[in-house]
């Protein structure tokens, strides 16, 4: 490899050149682009439960998709006359997931099928004489500083 003119360290454009150091860093090689937990809330993608979730002891930072969110938390026309508001139905999501990972063995707080997912269900009213029991997934993972965050989502949604 030869060194740019007037410096003794090898030009990383010239062909052949070692990769720079950050590509080093990443088997992958340089990160192209990232979509950040925080962009997500910021975009509407997620919907930021956090500050309901301690409510009910979580201590981690709880999101939904905007999916969970306008299909489930938002009440359908028709039922808030009957007691249902965003922030009851959150409630009813966010105390069945609880449960779900309070029935967890200790030993494991994970279910086999994935290590960081876990599947639970939560009934929902949705019209005056409806009461739907809809399935949901909990995935465990990193955030943007890689402290751990549990996300929402439907069954169908990754």
């Amino acid at each position: 490899m030869t060194p740019a003119p007037g410096n003794n360290t090898p030009d990383p454009t010239t062909p052949g050149s070692p990769p720079n150091s950050t590509d080093m860093d990443s088997p992958f090689g340089p990160v192209i682009f990232s979509y950040t937990r925080k962009q997500a809330i910021e975009d509407g993608v997620l919907v930021d439960l956090s500050e309901w979730a301690k409510d009910l002891s979580f201590t981690i930072p709880v999101a939904c998709t905007a999916a969970v969110w306008n299909q489930y938390v938002t009440p359908p026309e028709g039922t808030r006359e009957l007691g249902q508001s965003e922030r009851g139905r959150a409630h009813d999501l966010l105390w069945m997931l609880f449960l779900a990972i309070g029935r967890l063995p200790k030993s494991r707080h994970r279910r086999a099928d994935s290590p960081d997912e876990l599947r639970y269900q939560t009934a929902f009213l949705n019209s005056k004489h409806l009461l739907e029991a809809v399935q949901f997934k909990a995935i465990c993972g990193p955030g943007d500083d890689g402290e751990p965050v549990l996300t929402i989502l439907l069954l169908e949604e990754d």
